[in-house]
């Protein structure tokens, strides 16, 4: 659709709102990658709170039993399949006291 009033008909305007509009668009993508990492970590904490373990010792305990698996499958593991988010807990916390 483009711009509107004066953003689309006036040269100085336009030039700024464009301008604008690339340095939130060059901002934002950094602040993407951001937001989904606290995203996941919120996701990940809810699910791991209601299996009796906060997010600290889970994610330690994983590092512990070498699991390799970064904090967006394991979001994702926490929404669409709970069962394998459980036993993703349990090994983590077999792993806790080793």
């Amino acid at each position: 659709k483009g711009y509107q009033g004066g953003r689309s008909r006036l040269l100085r305007t336009a030039k700024e709102a464009v301008d604008h509009a690339l340095l939130y668009a060059f901002r934002d993508r950094r602040a993407r990658k951001r937001d989904f990492r606290r995203l996941w970590i919120v996701r990940i904490n809810a699910a791991a709170r209601e299996n009796q373990i906060n997010y600290r010792d889970l994610i330690h305990g994983l590092k512990e039993a070498r699991v390799s698996v970064n904090r967006k499958m394991l979001a994702e593991l926490a929404v669409s399949d709970p069962a394998a988010f459980s036993q993703m807990v349990q090994l983590a916390r077999q792993n806790l006291g080793a």
